[in-house]
């Protein structure tokens, strides 16, 4: 015990050879459970922005979630937030902080970054509030709309990953008129430098004299991938904004502004992203 006490902590629940392996506790240790050092993992997880409780127990059970590199896959497995590395899915989680999220109505003219060396605006020049948040996704340098701020690296992930299908909703301007048979090609799939694009739902909404209106629906985040979409076409983007991010809008949130999101909304995102 004296080389374990003096090398990295261990896992309440983790036993060493010749000792009862890991599993339930028993009786007489659910009644200590109170008096145990740490905090339940499912807990801490739950802290941290990944769900639920409920949810925060799937993820232990099923193998995601490794606690000072080693696999926890045991429920009641008791973790310090202070000490104790806690990763899911390979991505590191910072126990120590709040998960927070923010939305902010980007106008053109700044860049999706925290800083620029040729000192361009950016949105932080918008977003003006203390702590280590960042941006989920781009939107260039033109282009406008919804934005999502947060300080938790897991929902980032979950949101960015084409394997989670986030939908991502666009109304485009272009000037002119859609030659026929662009839409089907849009629909269909763009070769770009990355490779084919995934299906989209693209459609006219607008009609004006010298431009068209049309809803891009994707889930992809390629750089200025609708505009180059468009290009590929024959059409020339000449406005574009985000409207939505999975569940999230830009209802009420005018240009250049930025508000916490509320918790039915919170709620709402994580059950898109399989957290409820």
């Amino acid at each position: 015990m004296k080389k374990e006490e003096e090398g990295s902590h261990r896992l309440q629940g983790s036993a060493p050879p010749g000792e009862r392996p890991q599993g339930k506790p028993t009786q007489g240790e659910r009644s200590q459970q109170g008096t145990l050092p740490g905090e339940r993992l499912q807990k801490v997880l739950a802290a941290a922005g990944l769900g639920s409780r409920r949810a925060c127990e799937s993820i232990i059970t099923a193998g995601r979630v490794k606690v000072n590199g080693a696999p926890a896959t045991v429920l009641g497995t008791r973790v310090d937030p202070a000490k104790d590395r806690v990763e899911v899915d390979g991505i590191l989680l910072d126990t120590q902080v709040e998960p927070r999220y923010f939305l902010l109505n980007k106008p053109p003219g700044y860049l999706t970054t925290l800083d620029d060396p040729q000192g361009r605006p950016t949105i932080l020049d918008l977003f003006q509030k203390k702590g280590r948040y960042f941006p989920v996704g781009r939107l260039d340098l033109e282009s406008r709309g919804l934005i999502l701020l947060t300080n938790n690296g897991f929902i980032a992930h979950r949101m960015t990953h084409p394997s989670f299908g986030v939908e991502k909703t666009y109304v485009v301007s272009v000037a002119g008129r859609v030659p026929p048979g662009a839409l089907k090609q849009l629909r269909q799939g763009i070769d770009l430098e990355e490779g084919r694009t995934s299906p989209a739902r693209v459609k006219v909404v607008g009609q004006e004299e010298d431009s068209t209106v049309l809803e891009f629906v994707i889930h992809q985040g390629w750089k200025r991938q609708v505009r180059r979409m468009c290009e590929a076409v024959g059409l020339r983007a000449v406005d574009l904004i985000r409207t939505q991010l999975g569940p999230l809008t830009l209802e009420g949130l005018p240009e250049g502004k930025w508000r916490e999101m509320r918790p039915a909304e919170v709620d709402a995102l994580f059950a898109a992203l399989g957290l409820r």
